[in-house]
């Protein structure tokens, strides 16, 4: 078997050359400003591009924004049926994922289709988790009655 040229976690470390890393506690630290008032508009979009199941088994960050990472080209693309309007390229986005290399990924890639204020947490929501911070159970839907 071939070597790969590059690794998952090396391209982590380098998108994060290129973003915005928000450290858990000074992520925690938007989120409660955010949770304490001021303008909707105005704050910043907490985006969780896990897969559903993750959010399903180890809930997530409460009052975030859904977009599993495979999607997120064509959520956050006006061009694209897939288009989601929350994705307003103006606001703050600050992603998570696991343990952050997902994220860092799709924050350089937010990053490269003109989103100018893009960050991620270092360490993502398994940092969150240890850290203590509030989270929120994820319901999964219930698919049995079709």
């Amino acid at each position: 078997m071939r070597e790969l040229d590059d690794h998952a976690w090396d391209m982590a470390a380098a998108a994060e050359e290129h973003v915005e890393v928000l450290s858990v506690e000074a992520a925690h630290e938007e989120w409660a400003a955010r949770e304490d008032g001021g303008s909707d508009d105005d704050d910043a979009i907490f985006l969780d591009v896990r897969d559903v199941r993750e959010r399903w088994i180890e809930g997530a960050i409460p009052d975030d924004t859904h977009a599993p990472r495979g999607m997120l080209e064509f959520w956050a693309d006006p061009e694209t049926t897939y288009y989601r309007d929350y994705f307003d390229p103006d606001r703050r986005f600050v992603l998570y994922c696991n343990e952050g290399g997902r994220s860092a990924l799709a924050a350089k890639v937010l990053q490269d289709m003109g989103f100018a204020d893009v960050a991620h947490v270092e360490g993502g929501f398994t940092a969150w988790q240890e850290a203590g911070y509030d989270q929120a159970d994820v319901d999964q839907p219930d698919y049995s009655g079709r």
